[in-house]
């Protein structure tokens, strides 16, 4: 598991950006939130964890879960 902060959300759209603790940008789908978080509302500037997913258009952060 790693560890981010999400930088920014769009709720309307149903994705944002974590930035890593490698200071790299990833791309979350709320569709990729760990079925356990699934209710829980994420902010900007919260503390997350999440498992990575390479895929040809970059990696993406699946798992998404509260830290």
């Amino acid at each position: 598991m790693q560890k981010g902060i999400i930088k920014k959300i769009d709720y309307i759209k149903g994705f944002g950006f974590i930035l890593t603790e490698d200071e790299d940008e990833v791309f979350f789908n709320f569709r990729d939130v760990h079925p356990k978080f699934k209710n829980k509302v994420f902010k900007e500037g919260e503390t997350v964890g999440f498992d990575l997913k390479r895929e040809m258009k970059g990696d993406r952060a699946i798992n998404l879960r509260q830290v």
